[in-house]
């Protein structure tokens, strides 16, 4: 509990040096008025100007700040909110003016998780996500939340887990990019009023318990068999219907029958060294042995 606190009271109230970093040039700015008084104190012996010339520079150096591109920073006089400064080099005086954190307006990613929560059947899930957001306006941000940072994550992370219970597991392992659409409208609504925007959020991993992955591993590998099984039926339902109808033509046309008799045999003698018995019976049906007496000449040896 006390390191939790600690760490809360770290976040929440960050030092001054974080809060009002030095600049590169209010640095540069010092060291040259402090060069330029000892030069001038060696010069004429006097002590007043090295100690003006460290003064100015000691001013220099917490009144010169200087903020990125993609940053924005709010000034406060005597406690007061006063405006926004940034990006670039802008001026305060030091003591009765103090800055807030800067804010970073580029797209930041946030990463969250949902360990063991339940889905609306019952099955406890990990779940992994990503949060794209942007602050589209600072002074709210810096204004109105305290820490935006916790505030967004921990609100997504409290969606998320809504979210989890709302949906069945098969809609969260099929239907991802519906529950992210779902979670960015939810949190677009709440951090709005903060000035800050959350663009997406992707779900990137679904995670269940082993033994309910074997199972439904077992279970999709039973529903391939099924319909396997039922397209095999319905192919051999199709083809004894096509054999029904042919039977029926067959019966009612024996010229028709004879001829395919005679085209099954014939595409058994192309192949070389094969042997067809057919019935005595047949051949005088149907007149095969003319074409039998025809079929082994062509094939014995030529003198």
């Amino acid at each position: 509990m006390a390191l939790s606190s600690a760490i809360t009271g770290r976040n929440l109230a960050p030092t001054l040096f974080e809060q009002q970093p030095v600049s590169n040039i209010g640095l540069a700015l010092c060291a040259v008025s402090v060069i330029a008084g000892v030069a001038i104190s060696f010069a004429t012996g006097v002590t007043a100007a090295f100690i003006a010339s460290a003064v100015i520079g000691i001013y220099l150096l917490f009144s010169i700040k200087v903020a990125d591109q993609w940053q924005k920073v709010a000034v406060l006089r005597l406690g007061r909110y006063k405006g926004l400064r940034g990006p670039g080099m802008f001026h305060i005086i030091p003591i009765i003016d103090s800055l807030s954190k800067f804010v970073d307006q580029r797209i930041r990613v946030s990463s969250i998780s949902a360990e063991s929560t339940l889905t609306r059947d019952t099955v406890p899930v990990n779940v992994d996500a990503i949060i794209l957001w942007v602050v589209w306006n600072a002074e709210k941000c810096i204004l109105e939340v305290q820490n935006f940072d916790d505030a967004i994550t921990l609100s997504a992370q409290t969606a998320l887990r809504e979210s989890i219970g709302r949906h069945e597991l098969s809609q969260m392992i099929t239907d991802r990019e519906i529950m992210g659409r779902e979670l960015q409208r939810i949190l677009d609504e709440k951090t709005n009023p903060w000035g800050i925007t959350v663009q997406s959020v992707e779900v990137r991993d679904v995670q269940i318990p082993s033994n309910l992955e074997d199972a439904m591993s077992r279970q999709a590998q039973a529903e391939r068999e099924r319909q396997a099984r039922i397209i095999l039926g319905t192919a051999e339902t199709e083809i004894s219907e096509k054999f029904a109808v042919a039977a029926a033509i067959y019966q009612n046309n024996p010229v028709a029958l004879h001829l395919r008799a005679m085209n099954m045999l014939y595409d058994a003698m192309k192949e070389k060294g094969s042997m067809v018995v057919v019935p005595s019976s047949a051949v005088e049906t149907m007149g095969f042995g003319g074409l039998l007496a025809t079929a082994n000449m062509a094939g014995g040896p030529k003198p």
